[in-house]
């Protein structure tokens, strides 16, 4: 039983699937070690069920994993998966939509019962029916397996099972002829203090993979070798883009010479950046989780008025609660990061789904005129740059900054090649040297910072607060040419970043043709379809923006090359309205919100439709 490889030919895209309590997202963990560690390139989407525990069984509980992993550059979790491995009736039924035909289902047959399939609302047994008849299932009796290689160790029928996670990854590891070396001395070192629990996992492993040697033979279920990615000569980690952010926060504090205090309060998906963040005191960051949102900004600024760099996390809803006070960071010119893991939907939304929801509220959504600078990861490796780069601006500037990411970004996995931290330039901040005089606002000529004078310094003795004040001493002020003179400095502040930013370059193409723009987390799938795209001949071009407000200054030129502009979006058009307000920028929109990333072969047939001609049309001309 031979699979079909992903649409590179070089790659292969598994979905491990079952009740949140089965241990999906560690096996998918383990499974994503074991496939770098074996020399391939790799992109991760774990999915998560917004029930905090749904009913056992239902469909609302289930929990998903993905992994796109093989030889070629790997950009996306990949569109469809050629392996589902499904633990009960309703993880099949949830993820069958997402296969297609001739794709491998592995499924523990020992699940469906008449109880569990009334649970997943299935009137009849999907292995019986014919249901999956364009598929090739293999129905194993994994809780049985598990079960006998876990009864030596003493352990009941129901620790037993809490192996068949294991059992199954053994399976996995063996069909693609991954190591198992990691997975073992991971299960040594989680269960070191319960030797039967550890000897049970580790013998569940070891039995899934014998079982496939067995299975080969037996069934003629086939090994499937994946060829290596070709890797630059540097040291390489998986992680996922929360611990890039921490580790770009903690590389940015140390570039500026600056402490970091984060204050946070929980929220799906941010809470994985204070996770993150905690314990790390010895690289020079404090972290505080405060009694709710408007505490933990509040802190922040707090922290950026004495001196450290203030940082706070959030998702949409939270970001709504903290909007005053971002206000209050731009009215007393202090530089504060506020990193927004976006999620599906308004109020309390889809809180484990992933949309690219808050553009309009980044740039558009405070009182007054405050604006402030916004910056999108576009990868879970990219959050470390990003991070960096708000940072610096952040205190280029004395300004608040907003850096957008999405829940897909935030708990998502890829490679990343661990960079020479001496090739990352110094970060300037505006603190007085010990010779500086003068009055704390008096401001830089180019990037309208303030000086960042902290509480005890006897020479930069000012009034702050939220009350407008006066442009040259900072006492409040109601004079009506100071509140223009304010309001206009708060803008050309912000446009001044522009002065810093990289010229806008073509990630990949041809101009003349169709440009797609895009930002955040379609970065993957827009590159994968336009290269494919290019190789098929036809005049497209990727366009993908890390600078949202103020854009690069050679954006509108660069975009007046192409005949036409598509704009994919996880979201209704948000950057489509952004660039039409900006640069009068007419485009053609692809806008999906399912709560799920885009999709490559979705995004190529939007492209096939708008791209004006091929490449060869236009040489014959």
């Amino acid at each position: 039983m031979a699979l079909q490889p992903g649409q590179d030919e070089t790659s292969y895209v598994v979905r491990f699937a079952g009740d949140s309590g089965d241990g999906i997202q560690l096996q998918g963990q383990q499974f994503t070690v074991a496939s770098a560690l074996a020399g391939h390139d790799l992109a991760t989407l774990p999915d998560f069920p917004a029930e905090i525990r749904a009913p056992t069984g239902t469909r609302f509980g289930v929990s998903a994993f993905q992994i796109q992993f093989g030889g070629n550059r790997i950009t996306t979790p990949g569109d469809e998966p050629n392996v589902l491995i499904a633990f009960n009736p309703a993880a099949l039924a949830v993820n069958l939509p997402h296969l297609s035909p001739g794709a491998m289902i592995i499924v523990d047959e020992n699940a469906f019962t008449q109880q569990r399939l009334k649970r997943a609302d299935l009137a009849t047994n999907p292995l019986e029916d014919g249901s999956l008849n364009e598929f090739t299932v293999i129905p194993i009796a994994i809780s049985d397996l598990t079960q006998q290689a876990a009864k030596p160790f003493g352990l009941g029928s129901k620790d037993s099972l809490r192996s068949k996670n294991f059992w199954a990854l053994g399976l996995m590891l063996w069909l693609f002829d991954q190591p198992r070396d990691a997975s073992r001395q991971w299960i040594k070192i989680k269960f070191a203090r319960d030797e039967a629990v550890r000897d049970a996992n580790l013998a569940a492993l070891d039995a899934g993979h014998v079982y496939g040697e067995t299975a080969e033979l037996a069934h003629g279920l086939v090994q499937h070798k994946t060829p290596q990615a070709k890797f630059d000569a540097v040291e390489y980690r998986t992680l996922t883009g929360a611990e890039a952010l921490a580790l770009g926060l903690v590389a940015a504090g140390e570039l500026a010479d600056t402490e970091l205090m984060f204050c946070s309060y929980p929220i799906t998906p941010a809470s994985a950046l204070l996770h993150q963040l905690a314990g790390l005191e010895d690289a020079g960051v404090s972290t505080f989780q405060a009694e709710d949102e408007i505490a933990a900004i509040c802190s922040a600024i707090g922290a950026s008025y004495a001196g450290k760099l203030g940082v706070t996390s959030s998702s949409g809803p939270g970001i709504a609660l903290k909007t005053e006070a971002i206000g209050l960071a731009v009215a007393t010119e202090l530089p504060l990061l506020i990193v927004n893991s976006q999620r599906a939907g308004p109020s309390t939304g889809m809180p484990t789904k992933t949309e690219q929801s808050d553009l309009y509220q980044a740039v558009y959504g405070r009182n007054a005129d405050t604006p402030i600078p916004v910056v999108a990861s576009r990868s879970p490796a990219d959050c470390f740059d990003t991070a960096i780069e708000a940072v610096r601006i952040a205190l280029r500037h004395m300004t608040p900054v907003i850096l957008l990411t999405d829940g897909y970004i935030a708990n998502a996995s890829e490679l990343w090649p661990i960079p020479d931290f001496e090739r990352y330039a110094p970060i300037a901040t505006a603190k007085p040297d010990d010779a500086a005089t003068g009055g704390v606002f008096q401001r830089n000529p180019q990037t309208h910072a303030r000086v960042w004078a902290t509480p005890g310094d006897a020479r930069f003795i000012h009034r702050i607060g939220g009350i407008e004040k006066d442009i040259d001493s900072g006492n409040i002020s109601y004079e009506a040419d100071n509140h223009q003179a304010m309001t206009d400095l708060r803008r050309a502040k912000v446009a001044s970043v522009a002065d810093y930013l990289p010229p806008q370059e073509l990630e990949q193409g041809v101009v003349g043709g169709l440009a797609v723009v895009a930002w955040g987390s379609t970065y993957g799938a827009v590159y994968q379809a336009v290269n494919q795209c290019l190789s098929e001949g036809y005049t497209v071009a990727q366009i993908h923006l890390r600078y949202l407000n103020p854009l690069p200054a050679n954006l509108g030129e660069l975009l007046a090359r192409f005949d036409r502009v598509l704009i994919p979006e996880l979201n209704d058009g948000q950057l489509a309205t952004l660039l039409r307000d900006k640069l009068l920028i007419d485009s053609v929109q692809m806008n999906k919100v399912t709560g799920q990333p885009l999709g490559v072969a979705e995004l190529k047939d939007v492209i096939y439709r708008n791209v004006p001609r091929k490449m060869l049309e236009v040489s014959n001309e």
